[in-house]
């Protein structure tokens, strides 16, 4: 299992590998790999001939230099992680100034509103900095098939409308969310949280099963006041945002 650090070295290895026959699927990763990230890996063996692993912590989506700072990076581990794995697996692991070609810069993306909605209105410019890195990853790796987890949704939509915009001939994949016991989705970020802490996001899940059970029984606008009050009444977590929407506009629904 190859690592490359360098985009053009990238580039000629998968050039030698590649026949018309050859299939190349890509899961871009910001590292801290965990059991989530291992199943988007093995749905890209199942279907392609070369799996390329990218692990990237992009600066251009984060707003805060600090979360920046002290996002986990364990690629010694990641690559052990992937090791494991069959040999059809390429590890693509660049620095800032190589993927970025020098100018570590976002772009600005016409995402037509999707943008705007849910974590888009905390996080100012984030999904231009997602959209300008992968437009980039997929520039290099050029794959048949790249592979999403649905833990986020809204930014799975992010990347099928940039594919629509940058007009990049690839096939994006969504994957189920990969879950804990506990039923906390899986996230490189758990890893700054203490047991407890942990222990108390899951409910979250809880909360959610709920809304899901009673969707056919109760209004958008009652199921959202279930939401704010059950985590007003909890000792540790703080609502941020609660929103149920339109899965294309991403716009809430009101009834």
């Amino acid at each position: 299992m190859p690592t490359f650090k360098d985009s053009k070295a990238l580039q000629a290895y998968i050039k030698s590998q590649r026949t018309k026959k050859t299939t190349i699927g890509f899961v871009p990763t910001m590292g801290a790999l965990h059991e989530g990230h291992i199943s988007l890996v093995q749905a890209s063996q199942k279907i392609n001939d070369i799996t390329v692993v990218s692990i990237f912590v992009n600066p251009t989506q984060f707003g805060d230099a600090k979360d920046l700072e002290k996002y986990p990076r364990t690629l010694q581990k990641d690559e052990e992680l992937l090791y494991a794995l069959q040999d059809d697996i390429v590890v693509f692991a660049p620095s800032a100034l190589d993927l970025y070609n020098g100018k570590v810069e976002s772009k600005p993306f016409n995402f037509k509103g999707i943008a705007n909605e849910m974590e888009g209105r905390y996080r100012k410019g984030h999904f231009d900095g997602v959209g300008t890195v992968l437009e980039l990853l997929f520039d290099v790796v050029k794959p048949d098939n790249a592979y999403f987890g649905q833990k986020d949704f809204q930014q799975l939509q992010i990347v099928r409308a940039l594919v629509k915009i940058t007009k990049q001939p690839v096939t994006i994949i969504g994957c189920p969310i990969h879950r804990e016991n506990s039923g906390l989705a899986m996230s490189s970020r758990n890893q700054r949280l203490s047991k407890e802490l942990k222990e108390d996001a899951a409910f979250i899940f809880k909360t959610l099963t709920r809304v899901k059970k009673d969707f056919d029984k109760m209004s958008c606008s009652q199921l959202t006041k279930y939401v704010e009050i059950a985590f007003k009444q909890h000792k540790t977590l703080e609502l941020e945002y609660f929103e149920i929407a339109n899965i294309e506009t991403l716009k809430t629904v009101l009834r």
